[in-house]
């Protein structure tokens, strides 16, 4: 049976502090993959850092320069937020994909991201909108581009001590329709088997796709045919992502089943958001 200390944070710096200095310190907020993880003895903590009540990770806003997210900011709050509906949809599609209701109300954007998993529903939408990933740490504050924040299968650029504070959506925000594109083998609550995000940004396009590479990537070579070649065909620019992934094989479809599928996905979702 596991044994930890439950420390319960009365503010950011201390939570910063004790991550920094305590050996197998680990953040809880929504606990959702922590607790699987430790189930599972992929996590062996000594104790516990709560963090979800603090004023600092609690903030969601939007002003001037975009959307602030703040870490403890579970998945349906922002799924049903009215801002994001309206101006970013397609993290709002990213975040009710991600298990069911019940876990959706203690999971959290931050979390599904420093989860890290290439499959991880939110960063493909993320990845389309230029998000920013502010951290905080015993060395003070910096922010990442979300594509600089993963680094592997269940890696991250977080250093020892450091927390994400929030995820930060800048303005403008996308003049066109965005989509976010979902196989599993369930079709609800699974991981995704592949996962396409797919943005219109008025004059251009942004893809990204997740569950094909180490991590989640942008289908440059899609954007590239659309953006810049004036490609119309949906179908012959989505056969060009095969360019821009990775994929393997493991229980939840194989590597020649992923390529088939995120070259189907990626065709839809142009389909649905620019009509090419």
């Amino acid at each position: 049976m596991l044994s930890y200390e439950y420390v319960k944070c009365t503010g950011l710096s201390e939570a910063v502090d004790i991550l920094a200095k305590e050996e197998q310190a680990y953040p809880y907020a929504g606990g959702t993959d922590l607790m699987v993880g430790m189930r599972g003895g992929k996590f062996a903590p000594k104790k516990l850092v709560d963090i979800k009540t603090l004023p600092e990770l609690n903030v969601f806003e939007e002003n001037d320069q975009g959307i602030i997210i703040g870490a403890a900011i579970t998945l349906n709050q922002i799924a049903c937020h009215d801002s994001i509906i309206k101006n970013i949809p397609i993290l709002a599609e990213g975040s009710h994909s991600v298990g069911g209701y019940t876990i959706r109300n203690r999971a959290t954007l931050a979390g599904n991201i420093c989860n890290a998993s290439p499959a991880a529903d939110t960063a493909a939408p993320l990845y389309t909108l230029d998000a920013l990933i502010n951290i905080v740490g015993p060395d003070g504050n910096r922010s990442l581009p979300v594509e600089e924040f993963f680094t592997g299968p269940g890696q991250t650029a977080l250093k020892n001590g450091e927390l994400v504070q929030s995820i930060f959506i800048p303005r403008p925000f996308p003049a066109g329709k965005g989509v976010y594109i979902k196989a599993s083998r369930t079709g609800s609550v699974d991981l995704a088997t592949v996962g396409v995000a797919v943005q219109n940004w008025g004059e251009h396009v942004k893809i990204a796709v997740g569950a094909v590479a180490a991590t989640p990537v942008r289908a440059f070579s899609v954007e590239k045919a659309i953006n810049e070649k004036g490609e119309k065909s949906s179908a012959e620019a989505a056969k060009l992502v095969n360019n821009d992934i990775a994929p393997i094989t493991d229980i939840r479809g194989s590597r020649e089943y992923r390529y088939h599928m995120v070259e189907v996905l990626v065709r839809r979702g142009l389909e649905q958001t620019m009509g090419v």
